[in-house]
């Protein structure tokens, strides 16, 4: 008797067909769940930390000499016959500068009364020097400097005299100073203040160099995001943050600014998901796919 052949599929294709049938069961589950999460643009994000930012108080300002001393003979008729020392030169209390002849013959000798730097030199062989005449030298007392100032007015308030200042000098580099004085004034049309500066370095600076200095008045610590978080415009100021993969924009209260930083002092809190470069292409609600800014691919 023949036989027939099998009524159903081998158990070869059995396993396959199962399989198949599995996946059509759980297939609506799968597409529930990519239908929940968003499918937005990539966003470089990064968690709202506190940091501490100085208050700076910025002075522009020239190079003057503190004490400037006028070197002269004590009588006149004199006639210039040597000269040891020149501009430039560092010279010290009692130091002889120059010779000078008498009519009656001899000579005298003109010495510097402080120690300090020369600052300009008059003095030529052969001319006549006098007491009431142009000064052979001026000495700058004890090589001491000062930066003589302007100040905005609103900072005015928080200088005080023997606050430490940083100046950059041009020609000179970075040096040290010290508030001396602060002027109980402002100059009506500018609205600036005066504010002198001592300047306390060994190096050579030049009278009437610019400088400008830089004084810490003061410490605020806050939470702190980058400068391109934050967006400014007729909404107001506003950074934009990450919840549940949707994009929240936050108005925000800024404050001091450092190495490409900003104080946010009221509008975040620590550990918020931040946009690290807001942007107007992302609104209120969009969904997006954020990346830490360390996990970031480079």
């Amino acid at each position: 008797m023949p036989l027939l052949p099998p009524l159903g599929p081998s158990r070869s294709l059995l396993a396959p067909l199962t399989a198949a049938l599995l996946c059509l069961a759980c297939s609506p589950a799968l597409a529930a769940d990519e239908a929940d999460a968003p499918k937005g643009a990539t966003v470089t994000v990064l968690t709202a930390a506190k940091a501490c930012f100085a208050a700076i108080a910025e002075v522009s300002g020239i190079v003057m000499a503190r004490e400037e001393t006028m070197v002269r003979p004590e009588r006149p008729g004199l006639k210039v016959a040597e000269i040891l020392a020149d501009a430039g030169d560092t010279v010290t209390a009692g130091q002889t500068l120059a010779r000078l002849t008498l009519p009656e013959g001899g000579t005298v000798q003109v010495q510097a009364p402080v120690a300090g730097l020369i600052a300009s030199s008059s003095a030529v062989l052969g001319a006549m020097a006098s007491a009431k005449g142009e000064a052979l030298f001026s000495i700058i007392a004890r090589s001491e400097f000062d930066l003589i100032g302007l100040v905005p007015t609103e900072d005015l308030p928080k200088l005080a005299v023997n606050q430490p200042a940083r100046i950059r000098i041009v020609g000179a580099g970075e040096v040290d100073g010290t508030v001396r004085r602060i002027a109980p004034t402002v100059e009506p049309n500018s609205q600036l203040g005066q504010v002198i500066i001592g300047v306390t370095t060994n190096r050579r600076l030049l009278v009437n160099s610019s400088g400008r200095a830089m004084i810490k008045t003061g410490q605020s610590c806050n939470i702190a995001v980058p400068l391109t978080a934050v967006l400014y415009g007729t909404a107001g100021t506003v950074v934009q943050v990450v919840r549940r993969h949707r994009v929240e924009t936050r108005r925000v209260e800024v404050g001091l600014m450092s190495g490409g930083q900003i104080e946010i002092r009221d509008g975040l809190v620590e550990g918020d998901v931040v946009v690290a470069r807001a942007g107007a292409l992302l609104r209120e609600g969009d969904p997006v796919r954020p990346v830490t800014a360390s996990a970031e691919p480079k």
